[in-house]
């Protein structure tokens, strides 16, 4: 956080305080604007620093190529646009990366802002500097609808680059961090949207590859941006209490250090302040004051090897009483992003609350720059064969992600699994032969099972936690042992598990397994419709033949095509016509002709319904195909139904009498002849529709209410019209079990004095 830091490193020169963190590579101070430029020779030392055999020559070249191609463009400091490739190189530099990596970072915007074109920079640099620069580009290169589809499309091109070489992601990171430290030049109305945008994606990203001091300076610089007054509220908090424990850090590291060079361990520790941008998170989160946090201040204890971190913790808890609860070993459990420590918390001198991180100096590294630390992508590694050995989990987290690319029906639906993926935390359980899942926070049973496998998400049924049984949807905890108990008689999981679901795998997972069963049912109903057309023309239907038509129908399979006959997309004519082109489509002029399929209509559906040769079901636990009641009369065991397939809405059921069905006379194979198969021992209420002139008097409307409460009716709905002075129309909607009682209660409604008529809708 480099607004911080020059804040910090002010203060501490006035007051003489000990410094609380050491300057950091990523975070270095930001040049001002129209600031000297870096030279070429400045670029070419600091790469030498860290990297002796540096190619001076490429470095030269590229940085002499980049600054010819930007011309006189300027940023909208006013300063030379070159100085910023320089200054995303000049970052990448303190993150000690390799010769391609710095080149791309000069060349990263020529190709988008400049004449140069992938061919030439592929010709002078190379095709490995050329890729990244195109990977980069790739970005940028996007014109959408809506600013949520252009920020979820950037995010797929950038992580399918990265999955190609994790040095674009590097590139992408410093490009942002730059842009960010050089925020107050934008136009006011893009700031939010950019800060928005960094805080979103790129910062918690940027964690997700264990980058945590670009991190931090992300967050710390959106936060500015974005609640400007929360910021100066934390920051005079932070100053005021520095300046009450003035020596206090000192101490506790002086105490630190003799206490474990007593005991014969020899250590680097050093102190540092938590960042306003996480204490203003973590006061929202638990809804508590500034004053009652206790760790605001943590110490990092640096040791040679991981013998010694054990040894550390046990003088530690020696000399220290322990905070309960505060113990996480992420050494022998590392957590996604590769990052490995011992956490603690004790009371410290002064009674205060100190916060221990324990680790090895590479453990450090990683901690602090993630995939930057590691050499799977650095010169010298051989093949990528050899460097996929290397890989990081972090890496392999990302490359899990780019996976979910496939199962997302929209950039916005990848977006939100991703956004999950990228915020929480993370828990840690083990099946039952002690295979370790890692999860995020409030993760439950359905995340672990899709975790372990889609198929044995797809298919649990129940489970177990640490032996005893549990619903699926309970939250997990660290340690848990969780055994996932699965059926084959469930092959498509509950849609309504999606919005239980935490993890965006197991959300993607559901919403794709729901799709099919709904696709698979659609395509079972668009080869009834087929079949009956096919039978009433006295043509033959085969397989074969409808695949050589499938160019014509515009659909890649079969099941397309009867699935887009299901959702009313296709007519069944259509399909006759593309396999024969001389049919020509028969008029049907009378109800009756219509039922030359007979479908039950079923309450509770088969295993699987789609499968069924003779069942459409209308309810049902695992029913999926959308199925209702005429909306305007409804329909009732004891009348004759027909179906109308009705695009993307499923089946409407009608009665035969019905004037709408009028309206689908021009669409015979949206028809469907269908029956009640209803189960007499669960008896079901239908909807329907009744027409009453009520004598316009006092207690008249109590009357017709009594008489269908009496006769175990029950009222949905009533609206009333007043058509003259001595009579009220009521529309009355209730629910009946079949014919027979929505008969006898009209019977006994026109019994009663003050009803004049009453009469069945059929809408």
């Amino acid at each position: 956080m480099a607004y911080w830091r020059r804040n910090s490193r002010q203060m501490q020169a006035a007051t003489g305080q000990v410094a609380v963190a050491p300057t950091s590579p990523v975070a270095e101070k930001p040049k001002s604007p129209r600031s000297r430029m870096m030279r070429q020779y400045d670029l070419v030392e600091r790469v030498r620093s860290y990297n002796p055999d540096t190619n001076e020559d490429l470095l030269n070249r590229a940085y002499v190529y980049a600054m010819k191609a930007h011309g006189t463009q300027t940023r909208a400091s006013g300063d030379p646009f070159f100085s910023h490739p320089l200054e995303v190189a000049a970052i990448l530099t303190n993150l000690k990366l390799d010769d391609a990596t710095i080149v791309a970072a000069l060349l990263h915007d020529t190709i988008e802002d400049t004449e140069a074109t992938r061919a030439e920079i592929d010709n002078i640099f190379g095709h490995e500097i050329g890729a990244l620069v195109e990977g980069l580009t790739k970005l940028k290169r996007l014109e959408l609808v809506s600013r949520e589809a252009k920020q979820a499309e950037n995010l797929r091109k950038l992580l399918l680059a990265i999955a190609d070489d994790v040095r674009v992601l590097l590139i992408k990171l410093a490009d942002r961090l730059h842009n960010m430290r050089t925020l107050e030049f934008v136009p006011h109305a893009s700031r939010r949207r950019i800060a928005e945008e960094t805080l979103d994606i790129y910062a918690p990203l940027a964690g997700r590859m264990g980058m945590q001091e670009m991190r931090e300076e992300l967050e710390d610089l959106s936060f500015h941006t974005l609640d400007p007054e929360a910021y100066a509220v934390v920051m005079q908090r932070l100053d005021a209490l520095a300046e009450r424990n003035r020596n206090l850090i000192g101490e506790i590291e002086s105490q630190l250090s003799k206490n474990l060079q007593k005991n014969g361990i020899a250590a680097r520790v050093y102190g540092r302040r938590k960042q306003p941008f996480s204490i203003w998170t973590k006061m929202e989160r638990k809804s508590v004051g500034f004053e009652q946090l206790s760790d605001i201040y943590g110490f990092r204890v640096v040791m040679p090897d991981v013998e010694a971190c054990y040894r550390a913790l046990g003088v530690v808890h020696t000399t220290w009483p322990v905070v309960p609860g505060r113990f996480k070993d992420y050494i022998s459990t590392p957590k996604q992003n590769d990052y490995r420590s011992i956490h603690t918390t004790v009371i410290g001198p002064g009674n205060q609350r100190v916060e221990l991180q324990i680790r090895t100096e590479e453990m450090n590294q990683i901690a602090e720059f993630g995939i930057a630390a590691h050499a799977f992508y650095k010169e010298g590694m051989g093949s990528p064969t050899e460097r996929l050995k290397h890989e990081s989990n972090a890496f392999a987290w990302l490359r899990h992600t780019v996976g979910i690319l496939s199962e997302s029906a929209n950039p916005e639906e990848f977006l939100e699994h991703t956004k999950l993926e990228l915020f929480h935390d993370q828990v840690f359980c083990f099946t039952p032969k002690g295979k370790l899942i890692a999860l995020p926070r409030q993760a439950n049973v359905i995340d672990f099972a899709y975790a372990v496998h889609t198929d044995v998400g797809n298919s649990a049924v129940g489970c177990k936690i640490n032996g005893k049984f549990a619903p699926l949807s309970s939250e997990l905890q660290n340690g848990d042992e969780v055994e996932v108990l699965t059926s084959v008689a469930q092959s498509a999981p509950p849609s309504a598990w999606e919005s239980l679901a935490v993890t965006g795998k197991a959300r993607a997972a559901i919403r794709r397994a729901t799709r099919t069963a709904v696709r698979d049912q659609y395509a079972g109903l668009g080869r009834r419709i087929v079949d009956r057309l096919f039978a009433r023309a006295k043509i033959e239907y085969a397989d074969d033949k409808l695949k050589g038509a499938l160019p014509r129908l515009a659909r890649a399979s079969i099941e397309d095509v009867m699935a887009s006959v299901g959702r009313g997309e296709l007519k069944a004519s259509d399909v006759a016509r593309a396999m024969y082109p001389d049919y020509k489509e028969e008029r049907m002029v009378r109800y009756g002709a219509k039922k030359s399929l007979a479908v039950k209509l079923k309450l509770k559906s088969p295993p699987h319904p789609a499968r069924s040769t003779s069942v459409i079901p209308v309810r049902g636990i695992n029913s999926d195909l959308p199925v209702k009641f005429a909306p305007n009369g409804g329909a009732v065991p004891g009348d004759r139904i027909v179906g109308i397939v009705t695009p993307g809405e499923g089946i409407t059921i009608y009665p035969i009498q019905s004037p709408a069905l009028k309206d689908f006379e021009e669409e015979p194979e949206r028809w469907l002849d269908v029956r009640w198969d209803i189960d007499e021992a669960m008896p079901q209420r239908f909807p329907a529709r009744i027409l009453v002139h009520n004598v316009n008097e006092p207690g008249s409307l109590a009357q017709v209410a009594t008489v269908i409460a009496e006769h175990d009716g029950n009222i949905d709905n009533i609206s009333m019209s007043r058509r003259s002075p001595d009579f009220t129309e009521l529309t009355i909607d209730l629910e009946v079990y079949d014919l027979k009682h929505l008969s006898a209660i009209i019977a006994q409604l026109r019994a009663k004095a003050v009803v004049a008529k009453v009469e069945r809708v059929n809408g």
